[in-house]
């Protein structure tokens, strides 16, 4: 069995004293896992960093084996990233929330998307709200996306400012207004363009947050990234 594809790195472990274990998310193989003999060494090390693209070949005797990894680098950004924490924290959560994806099933809506998010983690004041549209997209990947086109109580498509925790439907102004304080606010940016400030951005964050432990955290028994909170942190400390 083989196969090539592009590809974005995800994690990498230790495996015996010179190889590694690559997991990565690939445009068209989905996320997958593979040995690469030698990852260890100083030649391959800059390579095997988590939000590095490469161009990657798997082989195996069989489908369902692990595999042998071959990568050649394509864009190397996990260096700069590294560098500065709140863009690290932004690199961590994309790749551990790409993680929940099931292994060797094609996403390549999440993969195009990714790529977005990190050709803009160094503009701090971009990536944040294209983290939460990715999430957006996670969610709706995964089954459990949210239904924003209209009220769920009038059917009407404007005004909408609130979604229901419950449903996951979005809700108009009116018609939530006895019950905002059950309700979760609907940044403007995720219904239409807009700019979105950082309060906005920790909004998002925390609604996309409420739907993923819900359906995909606490079935699997994780948490949420600790990076996802210290992000929403980073953002209240940007608005005061």
């Amino acid at each position: 069995m083989e196969w090539r594809d592009e590809a974005i790195i995800l994690s990498v472990r230790r495996h015996g004293e010179t190889s590694a274990i690559v997991e990565v998310l690939t445009a068209d193989h989905g996320r997958a896992l593979g040995l690469v003999r030698g990852g260890r060494s100083r030649l391959q090390r800059p390579i095997l960093q988590p939000g590095n693209q490469v161009a990657a070949q798997w082989r195996a005797r069989l489908e369902e084996h692990l595999g042998n990894f071959t990568f050649e680098p394509v864009s190397l950004r996990a260096g700069p990233i590294m560098e500065e924490p709140f863009r690290l924290a932004g690199l961590s959560t994309l790749a551990g929330l790409s993680q929940l994806l099931p292994e060797r099933e094609p996403h390549r809506r999440i993969y195009d998307a990714l790529l977005v998010v990190l050709a803009e983690i160094e503009q701090d004041d971009v990536w944040p709200a294209l983290l939460v549209r990715w999430e957006m997209g996670l969610l709706d990947e995964l089954g459990f996306g949210l239904d924003l086109a209209a009220c769920a109580a009038t059917g009407q498509r404007d005004d909408l400012v609130y979604v229901s925790p419950r449903t996951g439907r979005a809700v108009s102004r009116d018609a939530g207004r006895p019950y905002h304080d059950r309700l979760l606010p609907l940044p403007a940016f995720l219904r239409a363009p807009a700019a979105a400030t950082p309060d906005d951005v920790a909004a998002g964050l925390r609604l996309t947050g409420h739907f993923l432990t819900r359906h995909v955290f606490e079935p699997r028994g994780l948490s949420a990234p600790e990076q996802r909170q210290w992000i929403i942190r980073a953002l209240a400390e940007r608005t005061h």
